[in-house]
């Protein structure tokens, strides 16, 4: 999903390292040193990895002090100096020249006398193992040069490379450089043209460019590494603020008006063509299995085959269908189906009216006839996740005659720019409520932004779940 978004933050990231790279050169500010260059998509699950791997060092170290404790037990009671010398934890740092040598425990006499005391993997992991062979101070600064423990990761042989890192040589400053506007100013413009051609409203991607100006100028770098990491933090911190719209989640106002005793009522709008009657298919659906029940209003009286199409639907899914005659009042339908989940003790009504365009006057006055005689808890805009910024244009529209409360967009699995989820709530202000993520009854799912932010910034073909609420 979102690709094209994907693509436009990772070249964002790229450009800023490029400049401030070709002017560290200009400068003579930079040098060459080997290691390892993550991808702008490792820094959001280069933190967990590391927590992991520090978890399972920690762990190995009291078993190596274990072992090495039991190993002084063995031998006969000595003075606390010698005890000392023969634990590998305290004698890591000694060199095989020195004068005094560990006596073997007296349990172990087929051990040589001239083998060195075990040492702590953890504090040795970058020394070569034969440390005998080290006898002048050249080698002794090669030694050193081998626990850089940032630059030489790759040579601890427990630990696997990432697969997202990028091995070679790669440009580290010599001394801190500042992110300053003029590094930025042609890079935003990049990505704030980058967003616009991925179908993201004016506004939206207006706030992400001064959001991540913000976060970057002033910022100061010590290596090209720092670039990634920051510019990764601060494009998923504006995406954040933008896709997170408050708002109750419809399961939520359902128990709230079952604690009631009255039917939440939710009325669908939107143009033909968008998935509207195939989405309340997949609401039925989605909240019968939850242990509701809910009724499906056919309130669409004009359009030819449109109550056919909505019976098909409950007739798959198994829930009751009030419906009228073609051409008759679809207030009145509505208003029928409202009096029979209350008669009924049912909690949930969705109520499927006319597809229709935003300017027609008309048509837009019959959909609010039927909100004033049904009167709906919740006005759902109903938009296709494909048309990009036509579908934040037309919720915007149906906001301003109807004022919506809440909005579904389908086929957001198909979705490679993400323009239409990245700015519809924040352009109207209110918030997504679910994504239509397939053509079967099951394919629908609560909207959820930390999910979203967690597509926007993977990998690309990188499968990111969260379970279901």
């Amino acid at each position: 999903m979102f690709e094209s978004l994907k693509k436009k933050f990772s070249r964002t990231s790229d450009k800023l390292e490029e400049e401030l790279i070709e002017e560290a050169q200009e400068e003579n500010n930079l040098e060459e040193e080997s290691g390892k260059k993550f991808s702008f998509f490792s820094f959001g699950k280069k933190d967990k990895k590391e927590e992991e791997d520090s978890k399972s060092d920690i762990a190995e170290i009291p078993q190596e002090v274990e072992s090495i404790s039991d190993e002084a037990d063995t031998s006969d009671d000595e003075d606390s100096e010698d005890k000392k010398e023969k634990s590998g934890f305290w004698s890591f740092g000694k060199k095989s020249g020195d004068d005094k040598k560990e006596e073997p425990p007296e349990e172990s006499p087929e051990e040589p006398q001239e083998e060195e005391p075990k040492k702590s993997r953890f504090w040795s992991k970058n020394k070569e193992e034969d440390s005998s062979e080290v006898e002048d101070d050249d080698s002794d600064d090669e030694t050193e040069e081998k626990k850089s423990h940032f630059w030489n990761r790759s040579n601890d042989e427990d630990s696997e490379e990432d697969e997202e890192d990028e091995p070679g040589g790669m440009f580290s400053f010599i001394t801190a450089k500042t992110i300053s506007e003029k590094h930025l100013e042609d890079i935003l413009w990049e990505l704030e043209m980058g967003l616009l051609e991925g179908d993201v409203a004016m506004e939206v991607a207006s706030a992400v460019v001064d959001s991540v100006k913000d976060d970057l100028v002033g910022r100061k770098i010590k290596r090209s590494n720092d670039i990634t990491e920051y510019t990764y933090n601060a494009l998923r911190n504006a995406v954040a603020e933008i896709i997170d719209i408050p708002g109750k989640s419809m399961t939520e106002m359902i128990e709230a008006k079952k604690a009631q005793g009255e039917p939440l009522v939710v009325m669908f709008v939107g143009i033909n063509g968008t998935g509207k009657t195939t989405t309340i298919g997949k609401l039925a659906n989605y909240y019968l299995k939850k242990g509701y029940t809910p009724v499906i209003a056919a309130a669409d009286t004009f359009r030819a085959g449109a109550i056919e199409q909505v019976n098909y639907h409950a007739d798959n899914v198994g829930v009751k269908l009030i419906k009228h005659q073609k051409g008759s009042d679809p207030a009145a339908v509505a208003f029928d189906a409202v009096e029979h989940a209350k008669a009924q003790g049912k909690e949930l009504v969705l109520i499927d009216t006319a597809g229709r365009m935003q300017t027609n006057t008309n048509l837009m006055d019959e959909m609010k006839k039927i909100k004033r005689v049904a009167k709906p808890d919740l006005v759902v805009f109903v938009g296709d996740a494909l048309t990009g910024n036509d579908a934040t244009h037309q919720a915007s529209k149906f906001n301003e005659a109807i004022d919506i409360d809440g909005v579904i967009l389908t086929k957001a699995d198909a979705d490679s720019k993400g323009g239409a989820s990245l700015s519809i709530g924040y352009v109207i202000k209110k918030p997504i409520l679910f994504l239509g993520m397939g053509q079967g009854y099951d394919d629908i799912r609560e909207y959820d932004a930390d999910w979203m932010l967690n597509q926007l910034f993977s990998e690309s073909g990188e499968e990111v779940t969260v379970d279901e609420v």
